[in-house]
């Protein structure tokens, strides 16, 4: 039994994630790590905010940070993840198109997926805005770019438009 199904009243509904921002409405929306990170990390938040990913009917969440540290407390809540460890531009376009294409195939088939890294900076913003445009949702770099930095409220420092430029430099034969 999950431990939220103990819980009473507004504590039963848990906490939205920080940062957490739709990238495509009711398909796939990005995060903080559930619990923070670093120093701000704290485990009772991270339970709540896990409690309200399952209880906003996430079917899965995908993490993209590079150890497997506190992926057992997605299990404790039976909310389904998927790991894949995300470094940056450095792990090329073969890695980055795995990860879109099961971004792609996820949300084509009416998943609802929750993605994070440690915190909402330049490596997810970068991978959101190289997807846009891998899939071919956004025609070019520069548009993907400027969309996720409206929609994240936050400028893409060159770590992100690095990952965008990989992200770009496969051939243009896309999803649509």
């Amino acid at each position: 039994m999950a431990s939220s199904q103990r819980l009473k009243g507004k504590w039963a509904l848990g906490i939205e994630p920080r940062h957490f921002t739709w990238v495509l409405r009711d398909r796939l929306a990005v995060c903080e790590r559930p619990g923070g990170y670093g120093d701000a990390h704290r485990r009772v938040r991270r339970q709540e905010e896990i409690i309200w990913v399952r209880v906003n009917g996430f079917d899965r969440i995908v993490s993209l940070i590079p150890n497997a540290a506190n992926l057992h407390n997605y299990d404790e809540e039976d909310v389904a993840w998927i790991h894949r460890p995300f470094r940056g531009p450095e792990d090329g376009i073969k890695n980055l198109s795995s990860i879109y294409a099961d971004l792609h195939t996820l949300t084509t088939q009416g998943f609802r997926l929750l993605m994070h890294r440690e915190e909402l900076g330049d490596h997810v913003a970068g991978l959101v805005a190289g997807y846009l445009v891998w899939t071919g949702m956004v025609p070019d770099e520069p548009k993907a770019i400027v969309t996720v930095e409206q929609l994240l409220s936050r400028q893409m420092g060159p770590l992100a438009r690095e990952i965008v430029a990989v992200a770009g430099s496969e051939p243009r034969n896309r999803i649509g």
